[in-house]
Parts: structure tokens; sequence; C-alpha cells
């Protein structure tokens, strides 16, 4: 097989196409032939060696995709040979073949394309758990979302507006702001007009809830927040935040907490679930992906230069 791979860290340029052993199947795993692969930040931060990467160069990034089933698990009847499956936490995902546990593989219903569970398997499971695990989001509750033109803010933004709260995105140009608008957002700004927009939209009371994934904006975002509400912190797009003294949390009753995605998906039938709900909402036109652009997988370094040029609106696929 062919895969992108890398054998030390830098820029997009350390990633190139080469042939590969095919992967062995362990048990309980079945092979799955990739057509879609979702880019996502946190294949730049392992390629920056910013991320734990297990096992030695050369590396192989990615860990959401769909395809269809190669080889089936020995003794497994729910996913043979042909099945199209997704997944959103396998890893060496940016290869023609992969290695997935038949515990993390998704079924693909048939309306759902490979390239739309790739859009959205990872970010959108993450943006549902965020408001139903993270925070449980109430009708008439003000919500801010960080990155909001983003592959997860954008998604997060349909939900909570099908959920019935009142949100305020930020976006760091007026094209992106635009895109958050259409995506339902009441009010869309630039990350230094958040603490004036905020007070204008809420009287003064300041939001229920703000999800915050940049990093560095986490001052704004606590001071954003109302006296007893909620941030959200799960990402650091631009860097590790400035750390947070607990009397700030004491004197204005606030809750800080953190997300990840990895502690919510801790089952097969979990994991099924979740993407079902997803699904559901895709089908119904709550939530509508948007896929940014489509890279060839081994075209890998132009997807990774075009991720990290900060322009992007949506997903960036790698395809097969």
């Amino acid at each position: 097989m062919h895969a992108l791979v890398f054998d030390r860290f830098g820029g997009p340029e350390v990633l190139h196409w080469a042939e590969r052993p095919d992967p062995v199947p362990g048990p309980g795993q079945a092979l799955v032939r990739m057509q879609c692969i979702g880019l996502n930040f946190a294949d730049v931060y392992r390629r920056n060696g910013n991320y734990h990467l297990s096992g030695s160069a050369p590396w192989i990034l990615g860990y959401e995709g769909a395809g269809v089933i190669e080889v089936a698990a020995a003794g497994d009847s729910l996913f043979p040979v042909g099945t199209r499956v997704g997944f959103a936490d396998m890893p060496y995902a940016n290869a023609e073949l992969v290695a997935v546990d038949v515990d993390k593989l998704i079924p693909l219903p048939d309306d759902i394309g490979t390239d739309i569970a790739a859009a959205v398997l990872l970010q959108g499971l993450t943006a549902q758990y965020l408001v139903r695990d993270s925070y449980a989001v109430k009708p008439g509750d003000v919500a801010v979302v960080h990155a909001a033109a983003g592959g997860v803010g954008l998604l997060l933004t349909q939900m909570l507006k099908s959920m019935g709260a009142v949100v305020l995105g930020t976006a760091s140009s007026e094209a992106k702001r635009d895109k958050v608008i259409a995506a339902g957002a009441d009010v869309a700004v630039g990350y230094d007009d958040l603490l004036p927009a905020v007070q204008s939209l809420t009287g003064g009371r300041g939001a229920d809830v703000v999800y915050d994934s940049v990093g560095r904006t986490l001052g704004d975002s606590l001071a954003a927040a109302r006296i007893g509400g909620t941030v959200v912190f799960y990402g650091m797009a631009a860097g590790d935040p400035a750390p947070v003294d607990p009397r700030l949390l004491m004197d204005r009753s606030l809750t800080l907490t953190g997300g990840d995605l990895w502690n919510v998906l801790t089952s097969a039938a979990v994991r099924r679930e979740r993407a079902a709900a997803l699904f559901a909402m895709i089908r119904s036109g709550t939530v509508r992906p948007r896929i940014a652009v489509r890279f060839s997988l081994s075209d890998g370094a132009k997807a990774h230069a075009y991720i990290e040029s900060r322009g992007v609106i949506g997903k960036v696929l790698l395809i097969l």
C-alpha cells in the first residue's frame, strides 16, 4: 500500500507519499480500504512534534476517516467484506489500508457518504458532547463559540441553535464571520470585540456558556461568562492558555471544565449510538456539514499547508 508519511518533525514539506507494508490486522481488527480521511489540527500538532506519537519513524498521521471493509475481522459478522464504515479514533488513517478495531467501527447508513462521514465524525461527535455532556444547553442560553468558522465551530453553532440557544461566534475575518452567521449564529465578531459584544447581547449579564478551543482566549472567555457561568476548554489552536487563578473561579462562582472526545467514546455501543444521533441531525438538516476543500492524500503536504493558512472555513478532506 501507499501512505502519507514523515520521518522528522517540521513543516508540511516533511510529508511524502511512500510505499509501506500492508497493515496486518490483529485480533478483533478489520482491514479498511480508505476512501476519505478527515484532516484535523491534531495532525498538524503531531507533525510538528507537539503531540504524542507512538512507535518510531516513519510515522503515519490521521485518526478519522471512512471506507470499505477489505478484510473482515475473524469471527465478526457485523462488518463483512464490502461494508461501508467510518471511524473517529483509530490511528494511521493517512494510508490506503488501515487496521481498525471492530469496536471503533461505525456503520454508515446508505444516505451518509464516506465524504460526509469523514467530514463530521470526529468534529461532529466533539460538538455533540460539548452540548450534551460538558454543558447541558437549555433554550434561551447565551453561548459563545470561539473559532466558530472552524470544523467544530460551524457544527457546534448549528447544534446550539437547534437547541434554542442564542449564539455569538468569534472568527478572525469578515469572510469567516459571514459563514458563521450563515450557520445560524445571532452575532459574529472578531476576537478583540468579544467582551463588548457579549455585554451588548446580554445587557451586561454575560454568557451562560463559552466554548474555547483557541487557548490564548481563555482569559477573555472567563471574563465573558456570567456569574455562575461555565467555560468549556477543549482545545488550544493558538497555543497554551495563561494559568488561571482559582480565586477568579471562586469570586464569580464560575465553572471551568475540560473536554476530550476520547473520554466520552467509552464503548462500541456509545460510539454507534452517538454517531447514529449525529447522522439523524444531518439527515434532518439540523446539521449541514461544510466541506472546504478536497485534496488527494498523495498531496497531503499541500493540504497541511492549506489548513495552516488559517483561511479554511469548514472541513479539509484527503481523498483516495
